[in-house]
């Protein structure tokens, strides 16, 4: 059996030295070269050439000499074998801080000139910066590389002042928040790219954005806000920096960088100017690039009251006499990002949490909650909502909240929950309060035990309101007279806003909800359990008295919080 090798097999007399090479080709003196060591010792982390070329050694002789020892090629660039998006990409500093030069790509590489040989971490570095193309190190002369950033600095067009954008942009404004144990990440945050991702966060946090969109299409990038649930685009960058944009986000997730293909999801933790953050990552690959969303979860959004939600006096009285039952099935349905997770962590904020055990199954767990046992699924180990509840309906729990009901399985436990003494809280992207009462039935729960274990139903929405600096009183047109008269309603003017810099331009400034609350008595429950129609379950509850989304709207359209256009933008008859 051969012999394993060990390093001290190794001899030096192997290993190249660059010392040795110069002498031996009468480049520099014997002297020069024991000079250059004594100084090297004194000062670690210090390269030899580099010494030797402060010392007045020849810059070409030295560099290229260290380029065959190395096995790289001696370059001697000019100013037209500049990559100049490469350069605009990096940023003029950051080349200069690490001297290195982008020249030309080599085909799908990209051709990087280097003052080292042995800096393979910043090879590395700009390999992510650049969304992971491949590089090619050479090596040439430390003055040849700051004389071309140097003019190329002075003759940068002045189209993408990424500098003068970013200049209050702070490296700091932005910081990772690692997990225990983690090693700290070296993005390299001189770069410009870095401090534009900076700049697209905190622009969307002082904006009180919910989702930030990178979209790329052929020729052109563009990044919009999703302010008050609308979308607004605010910022073009060049298209030609997707490629370092995503990058830089995928680094800060921990995604893979190589992998464009695929869709990839991940989570980042922030401190945005001292204020903690959390973003959700996903990717999505499309025909012009990868186009990535991120959602801005900020535990302040949802520590917010019952009371300031926008519920109606009596619907938010029935509620909370419903949140404090013993048991039974509470659902609020609505669509995405129509505030359903707020209202289920308003509720259970209220209950008693020193007496009461409560837990959750989420997917994922986007904000931690004190005093409360959160549990998140993970379907790839078959951590499944159903899963999660079996192993929670263990915990001995007193109440129980499902992140969504989405298939039989969690919807039979969660009525199982229920009709064994739980109070069970869960989410359904239904249309209104009524239609989930048929989900259930549709996804395979027998009527009866639907209508024995579900105690309400509250459908919400978000609706922008007027901006309180720019309201103003405005006569009601004709068509307006006519749709009011539909419901009811008589008004000779409407509250309004005119625009201005705390709106945006657009009148509406935050925003309200609106409810219809669908609460189960006995009658309701021998009508549920004969599995009616959804049309023939509305009828009954709108006769009972329910208050639907578009009456409750109405409602603070005429109170002056919202306006008539954006009643019949979130609602239908």
């Amino acid at each position: 059996m051969r012999e394993l090798w060990s390093p001290d097999d190794l001899q030096p007399s192997s290993m190249f030295d660059l010392g040795s090479a110069l002498t031996e080709h009468d480049l520099v003196s014997r002297e020069q070269v024991e000079s250059a060591r004594r100084v090297q010792r004194q000062t670690p982390g210090t390269e030899l050439h580099d010494i030797l070329l402060n010392m007045g050694a020849d810059e070409a002789s030295v560099m290229s000499t260290l380029a065959a020892g190395a096995g790289l090629d001696f370059v001697e660039p000019t100013a037209s074998d500049l990559d100049s998006d490469s350069l605009t990409l990096l940023g003029i500093d950051y080349c200069r801080d690490r001297r290195i030069l982008p020249l030309q790509n080599e085909g799908d590489r990209l051709m990087l000139a280097t003052a080292s040989a042995l800096d393979i971490a910043t090879i590395d570095e700009v390999r992510d910066l650049m969304g992971g193309v491949p590089v090619r190190h050479t090596i040439a002369c430390p003055s040849i590389i700051g004389a071309l950033l140097d003019s190329a600095k002075e003759t940068a067009p002045d189209d993408l002042d990424l500098q003068a954008l970013l200049a209050d942009v702070a490296e700091d404004d932005v910081e990772l928040l690692e997990d225990d144990g983690d090693d700290e990440v070296d993005d390299g945050s001189s770069s410009p790219v870095v401090r534009y991702v900076n700049h697209i966060i905190q622009t969307a946090v002082r904006d009180g954005a919910s989702d930030i969109h990178i979209e790329p299409s052929e020729s052109s990038l563009k990044v919009r806000l999703r302010i008050d649930g609308v979308l607004y685009e605010t910022m073009n960058p060049p298209r030609r920096m997707l490629a370092a944009i995503t990058s830089r986000i995928k680094i800060l997730a921990s995604l893979d960088i190589a992998e464009r293909r695929l869709p990839q999801d991940g989570r980042i933790r922030l401190q945005v100017r001292g204020r903690p953050l959390d973003l959700r990552i996903s990717t999505a690959p499309t025909p012009h690039g990868e186009k990535t969303v991120m959602r801005l979860l900020d535990n302040r959004s949802i520590q917010v009251p019952l009371d300031d939600l926008g519920f109606q006096e009596e619907t938010l009285a029935a509620w909370r006499k419903q949140i404090v039952q013993p048991h039974g099935i509470l659902l609020v349905t609505g669509p995405t990002g129509s505030g359903k997770t707020t209202t289920l962590y308003g509720s259970m904020q209220e209950l008693d949490l020193q007496r009461l055990n409560v837990s959750t199954v989420e997917d994922p767990v986007e904000y931690q909650l004190r005093g409360i046992t959160q549990m998140q699924t993970h379907d790839r180990i078959g951590m499944t909502f159903g899963a999660a509840l079996r192993t929670l309906l263990r915990q001995d729990p007193d109440v129980i909240m499902v992140g969504e009901i989405r298939d039989q399985e969690t919807a039979t436990i969660a009525i199982q929950a229920a009709l064994t003494g739980h109070l069970v809280l869960s989410t359904l992207h239904t249309n209104d309060a009524p239609s989930s009462i048929t989900r259930l039935i549709n996804i395979g729960i027998e009527p009866f035990l639907v209508a024995g274990a579900v105690n309400a139903v509250l459908a919400q929405r978000l609706m922008r309101k007027v901006c309180h600096n720019c309201v103003a009183a405005k006569p009601v047109s004709k068509e307006a007279i006519d749709i009011l008269a539909k419901h009811g309603i008589s008004l000779e003017t409407m509250r309004e806003g005119t625009g201005c810099d705390n709106c945006r331009q657009t009148g509406m400034a935050g925003r309200i909800g609106i409810y219809e609350m669908l609460q189960v008595d006995d009658m309701l429950r021998d009508r549920i359990a004969g599995n009616p129609t959804v049309n023939e379950l509305r009828r009954h509850c709108c006769d009972a008295g329910m208050n639907t989304l578009r009456q409750d709207a109405m409602q603070k359209m005429v109170a002056g919080h919202t306006t008539l256009s954006e009643v019949l933008r979130v609602t239908t008859d």
